[in-house]
């Protein structure tokens, strides 16, 4: 079976002493950066072979996946999401692989949709929703992000490699927008030669649509995605190209550490964003941590290893004191926090083994 391996590493410990209940505030990384957003992996699995993300050469019939006993429960993740709500995140995304394969997804939704003062937000390539959508909004989800790389019927099947036809996604962007899942952002990565040929159909069709198309240079996540500088197309060119069909004017960002730059239709109908991780690093900014499937934080979406939470998780201790000991372990992991992977990226650290995609969210 095949095993992509990821670095561990035991999340340390501030020496000296254990608080009797978790401190709250804010914290800040060594760069001077808090924490705002948490992102949240809920499967490893997934019903698309993205070729950028999860290709079918690794990710074959005999991919051994995460067994069901080593993913984090709904009531242990609700338990780290608190503890991270009271150091400041104030928006949680639930991620995968594919979200939506988790069973009863909507009662995790409902367990954090309860922490005051939360956005929650949940991002997936569409199929399910038609089935979904209403249920997850009723549990309180406030927003969708579909993923969606090309309109052309036969090059999205190619790109998804899981012969899903562009239809079922945009059923699903319908469904949620129906459910009340808005504003919808729909996510396109761009390779250079792939589907690059499909940026002016994609902003000619969610113009007017009330939807945030947004555009992503294509990234060195992982190890398995066979990256290459020349399939970058920069940020810069597709605004280019759109601009030269319905002029585009810049907009400020919603929030500081906001990754996409904000774009909008000079003539009213609607905003495109570009996230520029290769050409243009955000990394000063950045105020995202993830959780992993299985109980990991990584600082990083570029990150070699991640700091174990779930052996804390699952110690025999007393409810205070556990929550004591994982809100020092979060405090201490950001604290260290020093990544600026993008600012730093060579073809020698684009060739390091990373945290694959799927397994931590985008």
């Amino acid at each position: 079976m095949k095993v992509i391996p990821i670095h561990d590493a035991a999340v340390p410990m501030p020496s000296g002493k254990t608080a009797a209940a978790p401190a709250a505030g804010a914290v800040l990384d060594r760069l001077g950066r808090s924490m705002h957003d948490l992102r949240i992996s809920v499967t490893d699995r997934c019903n698309f072979r993205c070729i950028y993300c999860m290709p079918r050469e690794v990710f074959d019939d005999d991919y051994a996946f995460l067994p069901r006993r080593e993913l984090l429960s709904f009531e242990e993740i609700l338990r780290v999401a608190r503890l991270f709500v009271a150091r400041g995140v104030r928006k949680i995304r639930i991620t995968g692989g594919e979200p939506l394969l988790r069973k009863h997804l909507e009662n995790l939704i409902e367990m954090l949709a309860r922490l005051d003062g939360v956005e929650v937000t949940l991002t997936t390539n569409g199929v399910l929703l038609p089935k979904m959508a209403r249920r997850l909004r009723d549990a309180g989800l406030n927003r969708v992000t579909v993923s969606l790389d090309a309109l052309d019927d036969a090059l999205f099947r190619r790109m998804n490699d899981a012969d899903y036809p562009v239809e079922k996604v945009l059923e699903g962007i319908a469904a949620a927008s129906d459910a009340g899942l808005g504003p919808i952002k729909v996510n396109m990565v761009v390779k250079r030669g792939t589907n690059d040929g499909d940026i002016e159909a994609m902003a000619a069709h969610f113009r007017h649509s009330g939807h945030i198309l947004r555009f992503i240079e294509f990234m060195d996540v992982g190890a398995s995605n066979g990256w290459k500088m020349d399939e970058v197309l920069p940020s810069r060119e597709v605004v280019a190209r759109i601009d030269r069909l319905h002029p585009l004017e810049p907009v400020s960002a919603n929030y500081v550490g906001e990754v996409a730059q904000r774009w909008r239709y000079k003539d009213g109908a609607g905003e495109i964003g570009v996230i520029s991780s290769v050409t243009q690093a955000f990394c000063s900014s950045c105020t995202r941590i993830r959780l992993s499937t299985e109980g990991k934080l990584y600082t990083c979406l570029f990150a070699q290893q991640g700091h174990d939470l779930r052996s804390l998780l699952r110690a025999n201790a007393g409810d205070a004191q556990l929550d004591a000991r994982l809100d020092a372990a979060i405090a201490h992991v950001w604290q260290q926090r020093e990544d600026r992977y993008s600012e730093i990226r060579t073809a020698e650290t684009a060739a390091l083994r990373k945290i694959e995609m799927s397994y931590i969210g985008g």
